[in-house]
């Protein structure tokens, strides 16, 4: 088809939304879509296969949706053999697909990363055309809103942010802006833990079996990206915006009301408790987090779950996700080099290939990758917790992060990682280091009956690496994080325990010992090489 176009529109991977902005003034007799599977998104992090296939099933079945409807797509579709691409970034398909199409314009929605928007916007100004960049309507709050909310505060605080959302967008509030219930935060009632017959009975989630495109897409990644991380066995997640909303009426109807309370609590061999799973398919933008909030608040009125559970819900589509990406453009591109605390390490290899004595990391590793998913908990304060007290560079897990998980986008995952995790930006995103004991792990888990480690213990061979880390993280960083006040009480016993020093050496020492033989480790040889991509 040689005809000439007057718009392409660029769809990005995490862009898949038929209600985009970039489809308003859309003329099929003029216009075009342009997508674009490139390797440089599946390799500028060692990405984890299920995340690959995930991206790569949903785009096609986005572009055939569109061809469907009557758009006209290019789309470059990656094979087994490098040598047939057109490309190994956006920037270079992109360009080849320009100087072939003779476009007028470039329009594209405010996209999800940085590094991919400098990019675009490099490409047109080097091939002098216009590039349009739309308000992406998927979010309840634009970039320049948060930036007009931060102006002229001390401080970015989530429960300020949150309650002004709510208000403005009229959700669970009266006609006075009053919250529903008379309470703006139910977090203290969502902290349940499971007793010793663990959870209660869990709805059987609906299956996402791999069609002809997915199984297309399992044979390319199997093949071209072979030596990555994790399996593609368990595939069974959302790739369409029928799946995503049948995900949702599910979670409504059958775990919301138990979200609530057991939303932080984790156990042996159950991947996904009462969790939703709906972060891919918004992040995606497969759903929008309108649907989800109405849906949850219609749960709430017609009896199906309790308002400390919906407002769980909303809180974290409304507030928290929201603020995240509020922070990413206001901060970036500075925020990406933050490093509050100077931590330098890399992680070990067992953060790629699971293998680890570490009773509650082997269960949360066999889950990513397995799934390429776990809740909030068990990377805030599993994988996180473990990460920040060794003295993880809080970029690289941020890395790691965006590599091993199927719902990372770049907007989410840093200031979630870096900044939420690592405390990297010194507190923008977080007031203080999100970090604990093995004791926290026993109290919110099962992970630690069984374990050759003992979460009481400190110091000595069988110790909690979890328990020695922590005490070793305040001791390490006491002059920076003495004066903050939410983390007084470690700080008055670390003060007590510094009197004591042959406990303090015996931390100290058994801190290094873990380190170097972490460093050591050579059971796996891929994992290693994959840690030191991200050195």
């Amino acid at each position: 088809m040689s005809r000439t176009i007057r718009n392409l529109i660029l769809v990005l991977g995490d862009q898949l939304d038929h209600q985009s902005t970039v489809f308003d003034d859309f003329a099929p007799e003029q216009d075009a879509v342009w997508m674009a599977e490139v390797e440089e998104e599946n390799t500028h992090v060692w990405c984890h296969k299920l995340r690959i296939a995930v991206f790569l099933s949903a785009m096609r079945h986005f572009r055939d949706d569109l061809t469907e409807q009557g758009f006209r797509v290019e789309y470059h579709e990656l094979t087994t053999a490098p040598s047939h691409d057109k490309g190994k970034s956006h920037a270079e398909v992109l360009t080849k697909s320009i100087r072939h199409l003779h476009p007028q314009k470039l329009i594209v929605a405010y996209p999800g990363d940085d590094r991919v928007k400098t990019n675009l916007e490099k490409t047109a100004k080097d091939l002098d055309i216009e590039l349009e960049i739309r308000a992406d309507r998927h979010f309840y709050c634009t970039p320049e809103e948060f930036s007009e909310y931060a102006k002229n505060r001390s401080g970015l605080l989530l429960e300020n942010f949150y309650r002004h959302m709510r208000k403005t967008h009229r959700v669970l509030v009266d006609k006075q802006g009053k919250p529903e219930g008379d309470q703006w935060n139910y977090d203290h009632d969502n902290r349940e833990s499971f007793g010793k017959s663990g959870p209660p009975k869990i709805s059987k989630r609906p299956c996402f079996e791999p069609d002809q495109i997915s199984r297309d897409v399992f044979d390319l990644v199997e093949k071209r990206f072979a030596k990555h991380p994790g399996r593609l066995e368990h595939f069974d997640h959302p790739v369409t915006r029928n799946d995503a909303k049948k995900l949702l009426r599910h979670f409504i109807n059958h775990l919301l009301e138990s979200f609530g309370p057991f939303e932080d609590a984790m156990w042996t061999d159950e991947h996904f408790l009462y969790h939703s799973r709906l972060s891919l398919p918004l992040n995606l933008k497969l759903i929008s987090p309108r649907e989800c909030i109405e849906a949850a608040i219609k749960g709430y009125e017609d009896g199906k779950a309790s308002l400390a559970s919906v407002e769980g819900f909303v809180r974290q589509i409304l507030g928290w996700r929201e603020f995240i990406r509020g922070i990413y453009w206001l901060k970036m591109p500075q925020y990406q080099d933050l490093n509050a605390l100077s931590q330098t390490r890399k992680l070990p290899s067992f953060y790629w290939d699971g293998k680890t004595d570490m009773n509650c990391v082997h269960h949360v590793m066999n889950s990513i990758l397995d799934y390429g998913y776990t809740h909030h908990i068990q990377r805030l304060m599993v994988m996180g917790n473990l990460a920040q007290t060794m003295g993880a560079d809080p970029y690289q897990f941020h890395e790691w992060h965006m590599a091993m998980y199927v719902d990372a986008v770049d907007w989410v995952s840093l200031p979630n990682a870096l900044g939420m995790s690592q405390f990297g930006d010194g507190g923008i995103v977080g007031t203080k280091p999100y970090c604990s004991t093995g004791n926290y792990i026993n109290k919110m888990s099962n992970y630690c009956k069984g374990c050759r480690y003992d979460y009481k213990k400190k110091v000595g061979d069988d110790a909690c690496p979890f328990s020695t880390f922590y005490w070793d993280f305040f001791d390490r960083h006491y002059d920076k994080l003495k004066n903050n006040q939410r983390l007084a009480f470690a700080i008055k016993n670390l003060e007590k325990m510094r009197q004591d020093q042959e406990l303090m050496s015996g931390i100290r020492s058994r801190a290094k010992q873990l380190i170097e033989r972490w460093e050591n480790d050579d059971r796996s040889e891929s994992a290693k090489k994959q840690r030191d991509l991200f050195s």
